[in-house]
Order: C-alpha cells, then structure tokens, then sequence
C-alpha cells in the first residue's frame, strides 16, 4: 500500500495491546488522531463516502460534479485522502481513477473501536432472529445443497480462496461432526455454517474455524444471523472457547455479521494467498467464549 500510513500494520496490533490493558498507546493515540483529523473537512467525508459507495471506482471529474466544486478544489482534498490511505489513484489515460483501500474500510472503523473501547469481547447474540428461517443438524441429505450453496459463494469472488467446491469427502473428513448446520427456509436448505479444528494438538481442542455461506437469492434476510446464533452457542455448550475466522477485507457484509454474533477484530493479514492470481487480505477475526 501507497499509505503513508499503515492500516495493516496498525490494525493488526491493537487487539492484543488491548487485551492486556485499556489503555491506548500514545503513538496508536497520534496516528489514529491523523486519519481523523484528515476527515475533519466535511467535503473530504463526502468525497470518501462517494469513493466508497462506486465499487469499480470514481473518476475525479465525476467527483467534482457530485460536489459541485472545481476541479482543483476537489483534486485537492483527493489528495489528502490518498496521502493517509484512504483512497487510491490510478490513471486512464487522462482521467484519474480514484479507488477505495479495502484496508481502510476496516481499518477506519477498527481504530474507531480502539479508541471506544470496544476491542474486547462483545456480546452474543442478536435476539431479533428471523422467525421463519429454522436452523437444525447437517443431515446426510443436504450435501448436495451445501456443495451448491458453497459454489455460489465461490462465484461472488470474496467468500473464499478456494475456487472449485470441495469434495462430500473432504468436508465430511474436515468438519467437526457436532457443529455443522443448516438453515432451511420453506422446507429449503438456504445456508450452512461448519467448524473446522485448527490444530490436532490437545491444547488447541477448544479452538475451531468456521465458515458460514448462504444461498444467492436469500442473503440480507437474517439466514446468517440465525446460523451464527447457532453456532456460536452450541459451540459456547460444547466447551469450545475460541472460534476464529478470516474474511476477505471487502466482505464487510460478513464482517459485521461477526461482530454480531460476538466476533471483534483481531487484525488484518495482508497479501495472505492469491485468487485467480491476484493477492488478496483477510480480517482475521475471533470470538471468546463468555463460559469457557
């Protein structure tokens, strides 16, 4: 990244400074106080909200009628935003093409929840679940809508690394026999959701990865509210005490839905593996269990 400051870097930290006491770095204080301060002209809020509401990016021409300032007032404030990060620029032809830095999208709000305080564990979970969606066991008659579930998921782009459905076999071998579930809708299998140990090592018993995925057509309805629900109180009776997860840094749909079932941020992992052979960061995310 271009930034003059580092949104991995310092996104990745913060959790454990402040798992072990609350109170914020005076450096941490200061950069965070920078990406602040660069926001403190309203245009500029504006400018970023624009950026980052045109997923293929933004022209700085269009930028300037949206506004409707001069060119070189709005070239200007660009930047700014570029010179902390928030915003990337690029060239075609004679137009300048402006971006959103996926990191920021996280890390923005990331530093706004170190400086809240609000790092720690969250709790768990929403009680406004859908009351039409039923959540119950993976059964031997579901595989073919899990692996179908899971191909669509693949074909958004940002829900794995992985870019053909695995094996009944593999998964069957991989997940963890007591904590796979389904989200039926109608008598439809519309989601899944499944842990995975992240070691064969004893003391890592307690520790799983997990994965949720709902049907195109049915996402935005409360299906993965109710599967993490699912999830992570099962996992909280069976004696699981962490679950962990890494989701693509523009997914910020699945990201707030962890932060709703009680996942925090734990850091970002930059450049972590390629899909179709570009690099991509994950947030790496985790939630403690409040029993265990």
């Amino acid at each position: 990244m271009e930034a003059t400051i580092d949104f991995n870097r310092y996104t990745g930290g913060m959790a454990i400074a402040l798992r072990q006491a609350q109170v914020l770095p005076t450096s941490d204080a200061a950069t965070y106080a920078d990406w602040f301060a660069c926001l403190g002209e309203p245009v500029r809020v504006r400018l970023l909200h624009a950026v980052a509401t045109s997923p293929k990016g933004i022209t700085v021409g269009a930028l300037t009628k949206i506004l409707g300032t001069s060119q070189s007032t709005c070239s200007f404030h660009v930047r700014k935003l570029a010179d902390v990060g928030f915003v990337r620029l690029s060239k075609e032809g004679t137009a300048t093409i402006v971006t959103i830095n996926e990191a920021c999208c996280t890390g923005l709000p990331h530093a706004a929840d170190a400086v809240m305080g609000l790092l720690g564990p969250q709790p768990c979970c929403p009680d406004n679940l859908p009351t039409d969606v039923t959540v119950r066991a993976l059964s031997a008659d579901d595989w073919t809508a899990v692996r179908r579930i899971y191909a669509e998921g693949i074909d958004t782009g940002i829900a794995t690394f992985e870019t053909t459905v695995p094996s009944k076999a593999s998964l069957d071998a991989k997940w963890l026999p007591d904590h796979r579930w389904v989200a039926e809708l109608d008598g439809e299998v519309v989601g899944w959701t499944a842990a995975s140990p992240v070691s064969p090592r004893e003391c890592y018993a307690g520790v799983a990865e997990t994965a949720v995925y709902v049907a195109d057509g049915y996402r935005r309805r409360g299906i993965g509210k109710a599967l993490l629900y699912k999830q992570v109180t099962e996992a909280d009776a069976a004696g699981l005490w962490t679950l962990q997860t890494a989701v693509f840094t523009d997914n910020r749909a699945s990201i707030a839905l962890h932060h709703a079932a009680g996942y925090r941020t734990v850091g970002i992992r930059e450049r972590i593996a390629q899909r179709d052979g570009a690099w991509h960061d994950t947030v790496f995310l985790e939630r403690r269990s409040p029993i265990n």
